[in-house]
């Protein structure tokens, strides 16, 4: 079979051959491109695949339906918001995910930020550049505050997890509870978590329950002077209503990794110029452990699916 890997998966030449070679033995062919969101160039380098590897570039129905050999889509990315569901299922190809790869690096950026932010590291890293000392901002500790987790997921449990080793009072949220969820986590309605929250942070997938979940009347149920976190999915928040909310001082500060699109941002994005916001370019999942991870992951999805038993079944 032909297997196309459209984008990097954050690892070496060497180690991707290292993969590739163990295809290549078994017969199969394999070739790697860069990054390139256009549809046309898309299509001339996957037209001819049996399987098509990607992580977070956006896959439209028009490159899936173009590519008439396609019979499996192997996405190095939990979410696959960004891939034409529709179009892979009327064309009968199968889909996997790479679940689980960054789980740790997510909670940990999600930590990170709480932190740098409670703490004022932004500002004092300023100051102490400007020759400058801390007056006026001495921050405070996260210990002992109420932490909300909003999708209470691997990811979501993790940062629970986490939370709770520093301390923290930890609540959440989710749409069906298990009984399997940690015992330190106590279950509450997405309004209580709000009211009750010092600081709430987003781990939910997106879809149509969840786009813009955080809004201008959801914000409002917030404490006030309360933080907020998004490592999840960008159109889970209403950028322009948060930045209102923080400029406004109704809440203290965010700290924002995914948004509407993929970085680079427009430069008068609302975020961009919102008081005391700490925005990544969606970096949460990239870690250099979890880049091994996830290649590990979706080349055992190709090994199994050839097989005949997939794995990390979305279609």
């Amino acid at each position: 079979m032909k297997i196309v890997l459209l984008e990097s998966l954050g690892i070496s030449q060497e180690i991707l051959d290292q993969y590739a070679q163990k295809l290549k033995a078994k017969g199969h062919t394999f070739e790697n491109y860069p990054k390139d969101t256009d549809p046309k160039v898309q299509i001339e380098r996957a037209k001819d695949a049996d399987i098509l590897m990607i992580a977070n570039m956006p896959l439209s129905g028009e490159v899936i339906r173009a590519c008439k050999n396609l019979k499996f889509i192997d996405v190095a990315f939990t979410g696959v918001d960004h891939v034409d569901l529709a179009a892979a299922k009327e064309m009968g190809v199968k889909v996997s995910n790479a679940a689980g790869y960054s789980t740790q690096a997510v909670a940990e950026i999600a930590l990170c930020m709480m932190l740098s932010l409670l703490r004022n590291i932004p500002q004092v890293e300023e100051r102490c550049r400007e020759g400058k000392t801390k007056d006026g901002l001495v921050g405070c500790e996260l210990r002992g505050k109420t932490v909300g987790i909003v999708g209470a997921g691997a990811i979501g449990c993790r940062t629970a997890e986490l939370c709770h080793a520093f301390g923290c009072k930890v609540l959440g949220y989710k749409r069906h509870v298990k009984g399997d969820e940690p015992s330190f986590i106590e279950f509450v309605s997405l309004e209580e978590l709000l009211s009750r929250s010092d600081i709430v942070s987003l781990h939910c997938p997106i879809n149509e329950d969840s786009k813009h979940l955080i809004n201008a009347q959801t914000i409002s149920k917030m404490k006030k002077g309360a933080y907020l976190i998004n490592t999840a999915r960008g159109p889970v928040v209403d950028s322009q209503a948060l930045a209102d909310a923080l400029n406004n001082g109704y809440l203290s500060g965010a700290g924002i990794d995914v948004f509407e699109k993929e970085p680079p941002l427009d430069t008068d994005h609302p975020l961009l110029h919102s008081k005391n916001t700490i925005v990544t370019p969606h970096v949460a999942f990239a870690s250099a452990e979890s880049m091994i991870a996830r290649a590990d992951i979706v080349f055992d999805n190709i090994e199994a699916f050839l097989s005949g038993n997939q794995k990390n079944i979305i279609l």
